[in-house]
């Protein structure tokens, strides 16, 4: 379970974030929505251990973020997986490589040649996996990535605007792929999302952000009021 417990982040005399309280329980899939400086990606670099918070407590299971040296914030990154807007692909790699570079830098390559074709097949990209990023379309690279963050089968995945770069064909098929891995995987999912298509496909519960305070926490939202004001 993560829980967030009075939590507050300023930068200088900037309040960020102020006095968030939520817990997501495992396997819940939650959208962090708000407009632009509300808060969001302060959120998931306090989740992703890049920064501390100023004020209060942050707990992955058994694990407060804020208690962890250098060298436990590298494992505890191993336990969650982060995909961005703009994929963050290797373009002198291969689909094959990209994947098992996650593996490598953390010295599991003994496990690549039995792990990284079963993300392949996973992500749907078995005719993809000697074929470089260049040459893939935009909701391919995405499953190159969402594939490189499941490497080290983490217990929660972070998306960052996983589908801003996509058309609406694509941001359904990744919403799909989400929502697979949810229900198959029991993954816990974090967005952050602009796209209403995303949010009434995946109909997650919705924490929306307004100047560093949420607004609303509602489960099953639908787009339409998730969204309002915000379009």
């Amino acid at each position: 379970m993560l829980t967030f417990q009075h939590v507050s982040l300023s930068l200088g005399k900037t309040e960020i974030l102020k006095n968030l309280n939520f817990e997501i329980l495992p396997g819940e899939i939650v959208a962090i929505l708000g407009a632009s400086g509300a808060g969001k990606s302060s959120v998931f670099r306090l989740l992703t251990a890049e920064q501390r918070p100023t004020l209060g407590k942050i707990t992955l299971d058994s694990t407060v973020l804020g208690d962890l040296d250098f060298n436990s914030v590298q494992d505890y990154r191993q336990q969650i997986g982060i995909i961005f807007q703009d994929y963050r692909l290797l373009n002198q790699k291969t689909v094959f490589e990209n994947i098992a570079f996650a593996l490598e830098v953390c010295g599991h390559s003994d496990i690549i040649p039995k792990r990284v074709p079963e993300l392949i097949k996973l992500v749907g990209l078995e005719s993809k996996e000697n074929t470089f990023p260049k040459t893939l379309s935009g909701g391919e690279k995405q499953r190159v990535a969402i594939a490189r963050s499941l490497a080290h089968n983490p217990i929660m995945l972070i998306a960052d605007e996983a589908t801003g770069n996509l058309d609406p064909k694509n941001a359904r098929s990744i919403a799909d792929l989400l929502l697979k891995l949810n229900k198959e995987r029991g993954l816990t999912i974090l967005l952050a999302t602009h796209d209403p298509v995303l949010v009434e496909q995946i109909k997650p519960r919705v924490i929306r952000l307004e100047k560093g305070r949420i607004i609303l926490d509602k489960k099953n939202c639908p787009a339409v009021e998730a969204f309002k004001g915000l379009l």
